[in-house]
């Protein structure tokens, strides 16, 4: 009894958690609006009214289709080019010690940082904001896929060797499978970083995106859209980041 009691409470604890955010967010609204009925817009009925209103119109889905489309394409490259490197990092010194000081210098730069670049590079459209998403993500999973690769157990290694097995059956066979959680954990911490600077970078020479239309609601004085729309951003991420944390735990089960 004690046992369903404890799992009831803590499956009601989110949902506390969101009401209790939902309160806050209505008590401090209602102690600005009346000094200001401009910032009315903002408050929970007003923004989940549109919220409601840009999900069954429609007028949604186009922008979050195309701010799908980047960051999954941004990703996608980020992991072509992150996990080989993490990989190659690990299991080889020299290669680690030619370039951490210049992965390093480079992970350190604002992402946000390469916008003018990127845009005189690959000029208006999605190519910059893809970018920008890549460059951005690419180093969680550099740096964990690395770490994975250095806690693979040496033992695996020297019996995978003992087999007489090529250094490509090593990493396949033994590095890969052991490291999946590591570079799922990697690729959740790329989806938080990619997400943040996707909605900014969208806010440059694009006509969709999420990111857009928090500008275009700006521009059109529509505040209630606009902190819709933040609703909405903030929603696909936790799906976003729920999907991913589902497969740590499932993989977490298997291994």
């Amino acid at each position: 009894m004690s046992h369903a009691s404890d799992s009831s409470f803590s499956r009601a604890l989110p949902l506390a958690g969101v009401a209790s955010g939902g309160l806050v967010w209505w008590v401090i609204a209602a102690a600005f609006w009346k000094g200001n009925p401009v910032l009315a817009a903002f408050a929970p009925g007003p923004s989940l009214a549109a919220l409601a209103h840009l999900v069954s119109s429609g007028e949604l889905w186009p922008h979050l289709f195309a701010s799908l489309r980047r960051i999954l394409c941004g990703l996608g490259l980020a992991s072509l080019a992150g996990i080989p490197i993490g990989v190659l990092i690990g299991i080889w010194n020299p290669f680690e010690r030619f370039t951490h000081a210049l992965f390093q210098f480079l992970r350190m730069v604002s992402p946000l940082s390469w916008m003018p670049l990127a845009v005189m590079a690959f000029g208006l459209g999605d190519l910059p904001v893809i970018f920008l998403v890549s460059i951005a993500s690419v180093w969680p999973l550099i740096l964990n896929t690395a770490a994975g690769v250095a806690a693979v157990d040496p033992r695996r290694l020297l019996l995978a060797r003992s087999f007489c097995a090529t250094p490509v059956e090593i990493v396949l066979r033994v590095v890969v499978p052991s490291i999946l959680g590591y570079v799922l954990s990697g690729l959740r911490l790329s989806v938080g970083v990619a997400w943040i600077v996707l909605v900014p970078a969208e806010m440059l020479g694009v006509r969709a995106g999420l990111g857009y239309y928090v500008l275009d609601a700006r521009d059109r004085l529509d505040y209630s859209e606009l902190v819709a729309v933040i609703i909405a951003i903030g929603l696909v991420g936790y799906a976003f980041d729920s999907v991913l944390r589902a497969a740590q735990r499932r993989w977490a089960v298997l291994d």
